[in-house]
């Protein structure tokens, strides 16, 4: 979790051209930062994604470079749910698909006979290079072993992949001027062949207390603790 990185990838450094802002809006895009993932629960919100156009037209004042920074780094007017982080993590996981996300595997009775099944739903594959993928994939494994969630899901009893992430909400703490962050982990496991995708996210928490971490390894231990 580096924003050096994902300022030059985003906006750009000396030699460094960034994707910009309609780039970086069309790649969030595609893995749908910007609509409802169509789960089965009332009241599901789509997130957003910011461009100079709408900025212009909402708040009448120009997209600044800094904008562009803001948004490389999940900050700034952007928004969006965790079920929308949860669901574009997908294809990380499974070589590619997003799949729609449904409460319910199935409706079993008290005998655990299966009265309805809900199969998966495919929503869209096939729409980035699996290399990239994979690249990506490697990176959330380096964020376990020598990374950002070294200390907690390194000790899993399978390997993990996991993306922290932590936004500012302009929220201090007046006694020691630490500011409240949103935080956030997106993890899947076992690395090679994934059975589990987990989201936490933990609103309002002081810079430098661990939360998330701990709640996905917990859960994580649990998960595989009743695998047969």
């Amino acid at each position: 979790s580096c924003n050096v990185y994902f300022y030059h990838i985003g906006g750009g450094f000396n030699n460094q051209k960034g994707l910009g802002p309609q780039k970086i809006k069309q790649y969030l895009s595609l893995f749908g930062w910007d609509k409802k993932t169509g789960i089965d629960l009332p009241g599901e919100k789509s997130g957003f994604l910011p461009d100079p156009e709408w900025k212009k037209e909402k708040l009448g004042s120009f997209w600044f470079d800094g904008d562009t920074y803001n948004l490389s780094i999940g900050q700034g007017y952007l928004k969006v749910t965790p079920i929308e982080v949860a669901v574009s993590f997908l294809p990380f996981a499974n070589d590619g698909k997003i799949f729609r996300p449904k409460l319910a595997k199935a409706i079993v009775d008290s005998e655990k006979n299966v009265l309805k099944e809900f199969p998966p739903e495919v929503e869209k594959e096939n729409f980035i290079k699996k290399e990239y993928l994979q690249i990506v994939k490697e990176g959330m494994r380096q964020a376990v072993t020598d990374g950002t969630a070294t200390g907690w899901l390194d000790s899993l009893p399978v390997k993990a992949a996991a993306k922290t992430g932590s936004a500012q909400i302009g929220k201090k703490d007046w006694r020691d001027g630490k500011d409240y962050l949103d935080t956030w982990i997106v993890t899947f496991a076992p690395y090679e062949d994934p059975q589990i995708l987990l989201l936490i996210f933990i609103k309002e928490v002081k810079e430098g207390q661990p939360t998330v971490l701990p709640v996905a390894k917990s859960v994580l231990e649990w998960y595989f603790s009743q695998q047969k």
